[in-house]
Formats: structure tokens, C-alpha cells, sequence
């Protein structure tokens, strides 16, 4: 069975590159910890019943589809505050106590404004997931050997963006009333990398606790009431008409 996945994000830049982080300083607060953004979610099932691999489905299959998925929704995300995250606002890609800086082909290390990290980002997965011997889309077609590294690499990537958002422009998200959506797509996202070991645990770690409370387990639904137990004295009760 094959997925139809399409990319919708097209730059010039182009990049092999890995991540790394410095800590910086300090650490500020963390608004989208507060209990009145946190709650606010766009859906109220169970995330971890869209991650699991069907029954009939192929596990590679599966992890392009759900990939390319989740590139182009946090595209589209970061889009919505992207006039925000300048050069001047973010001069350097952070997220929580975090510095990411950017590697280039021969390896060289370059410290970027976040939008040119998004921007290098973008690119490099954009180039991945429209590549027909990566992403294969065509009946028969078998996926490389490498395609699981390369799915992490991606999932690696799209997390820094992701946590960059929260950290640096979590006050315009709520400004335009898109933190519910922001808040489901990162917990869809934490879920799935979870369900397939997707991105190492000491990269997401920056951003345990808000993992941890939008991943919960939803509470269940409270009981209906039932009714009282009839008291000894109503089954003697006569009722007349």
C-alpha cells in the first residue's frame, strides 16, 4: 500500500548538515507551562491510537507518511509567526538553555540566526521527502537502507523547530489564538517519536516537562451518576391515581 505524500516547502539553500547544542546562561520562564495554555488542546482523544503502526501497513510506509506529515504541519506552524522570528528578534537558534548551531558539508561549524536555521531546515527536508530514492512514492519501488537514519535526522531537526517555537515566540502563538493547535501538533509529534525511537531522549530532554504534561494519558470520563438505591421504607410505598 502506498501513501500519497507531497512537500510543500521550497528553498534554494542546499545543505547537509547536523545540529549541535551550547548552553547558554540563563533560563528564563516558561510561559507555556502555565495551566491555562497547557489545557488547551484542538482534540481530546488518545494521540497514541494515531501513531500505532496498523496492522496491514508498512513500517516504512508508515514512517514517511506520518513524516512528511509532520513536516508540513510544522512548517505551516512556524509560517504563522515566521514575520517575528527576524534576524534581529532571534540572532541565534535557542530553544530553552539551548543553542543550536549548524554544520555544513565539510563540517564547519556556523553559528545562524533561527531563521536561517528554519530556513536550512526547511530546505534539507523539503530536498528528503521529495526524493524519489529516499521517499519512494511509485508501486514497487523499495526504500534505501538508510531510510530509518535519515527519518531520525528529519525528526531531530523538526523537534528543534518545534522547541524554538515554544521558547522564543510562544507569546505570538497565543496572540493569534494557535497555541491549542501548536500544543496538539507538539504533542502528536513527542508520541510518535516515542512510539518508534525516533530522536534520542537527551535531545527531546530540554523539553520534558511540557512533554510530560501534554503527553499524559487524557483522564477518564467521568461516571454518569447513577441512581439512589431506593430506600427500605419506598418499596412499601403505595402510590395512588
Amino acid at each position: 500500500m502506498r501513501f500519497k505524500r507531497n512537500g510543500s516547502y521550497t528553498l534554494n539553500r542546499k545543505s547537509k548538515t547536523k545540529p549541535n547544542g551550547k548552553k547558554p546562561p540563563a533560563e528564563e520562564k516558561k510561559q507555556y507551562l502555565e495551566a491555562e495554555f497547557t489545557k488547551v488542546r484542538v482534540v481530546d482523544f488518545d494521540l497514541k491510537e494515531l501513531v500505532v503502526l496498523p496492522r496491514e501497513i508498512d513500517l516504512n510506509e508508515w514512517l514517511a507518511s506520518n513524516t512528511t506529515t509532520f513536516f508540513n504541519l510544522i512548517n505551516l506552524q512556524y509560517s504563522t509567526i515566521s514575520e517575528f522570528c527576524t534576524g534581529d528578534t532571534c540572532q541565534a537558534m535557542t530553544a530553552c538553555n539551548t543553542i543550536y548551531y549548524w554544520y555544513d558539508e565539510r563540517g564547519k561549524k556556523t553559528k545562524c540566526t533561527a531563521p536561517q536555521y528554519v530556513d536550512f531546515v526547511m530546505s534539507l527536508v523539503q530536498k528528503l521527502v521529495t526524493d524519489e530514492d529516499i521517499f519512494p512514492t511509485k508501486y514497487g519501488k523499495e526504500f534505501p537502507n538508510s531510510f530509518e537514519s535519515l527519518v531520525k535526522k528529519i525528526c531531530r531537526y523538526l523537534f528543534h523547530v518545534l522547541a524554538h517555537l515554544y521558547w522564543a515566540h510562544f507569546k505570538e502563538t497565543v496572540a493569534l489564538d494557535l497555541q491549542g493547535h501548536l500544543n496538539t501538533l507538539y504533542a502528536h509529534f513527542i508520541v510518535f517519536v516515542r512510539e518508534f525511537n525516533l530522536v534520542d531522549p537527551k535531545e527531546t530532554c530540554i523539553m520534558d516537562d511540557l512533554s510530560e504534561i501534554l503527553c499524559a494519558p487524557a483522564p477518564p470520563a467521568p461516571a454518569a451518576p447513577s441512581s439512589p438505591a431506593p430506600s427500605p421504607s419506598s418499596h412499601n410505598h403505595v402510590t395512588e391515581r
